[in-house]
């Protein structure tokens, strides 16, 4: 087997591990399955990962930045945090059909073996995702589509609890992949409880 430029070779194994990730998940794929998807002896792969752990550490990371990456660029297209908030429900939702964004179905499918791949398990899913959106929390906070009285990390921290609850939650009054219904839903509760004095209530 002729093995490729060690600059090609990296991009092609995570490639391969991604692919495996995505139809197998974490525990069915093997060291092996994915050399020989990629194209490489396993000898090869372990002069670039050690063990199965670090290339799918190495796998992870990657799809964890494509992904943020991915919806960021999406969300800063979007002028209000209503509609932003509504734009995330579904991209979080498409995060569990999309193979390029599979890390949400992996983290909650398989969260031990998620943990030790990726050095952090399912439970800072939520701290992910409230810091992630607390740029977009605090910019809202300042064109004065959330109250000044509101504490921004709490702030944070709800709208990710919401998009995991939207996102994944049946519910007979709210359709997720329906984005009329979730901006909605947005705008009847969201948008009131954030723009609401908290020491009024």
């Amino acid at each position: 087997m002729t093995e490729a430029p060690t600059a090609t070779v990296v991009d092609r194994l995570l490639d391969a591990a991604q692919k495996l990730l995505a139809t197998k998940g974490i525990r069915a794929t093997t060291v092996s399955e994915v050399a020989e998807a990629a194209g490489v002896s396993r000898a090869w792969l372990y002069r670039h990962f050690p063990d199965k752990t670090a290339l799918i550490g190495a796998a992870i990371v990657r799809l964890t930045d494509a992904f943020w990456t991915d919806a960021r660029a999406e969300l800063d297209t979007f002028d209000t945090f209503g509609e932003q908030v509504t734009a995330g429900v579904r991209i979080g939702r498409g995060a569990y059909d999309d193979p390029g964004a599979l890390l949400m179905r992996l983290r909650l499918d398989e969260p031990g073996e998620f943990a030790v791949c990726a050095g952090a398990g399912v439970s800072g899913f939520v701290p992910d995702l409230a810091s992630f959106w607390r740029p977009y929390v605090e910019a809202a906070a300042a064109r004065g589509e959330i109250h000044a009285g509101h504490d921004l990390a709490e702030v944070s921290e709800w709208v990710a609890r919401l998009l995991i609850s939207l996102g994944t939650t049946p519910s007979t009054a709210i359709d997720p992949d329906d984005a009329g219904s979730v901006r909605r839903h947005v705008r009847r509760y969201i948008l009131p409880a954030l723009a609401a004095d908290p020491a009024a209530t």
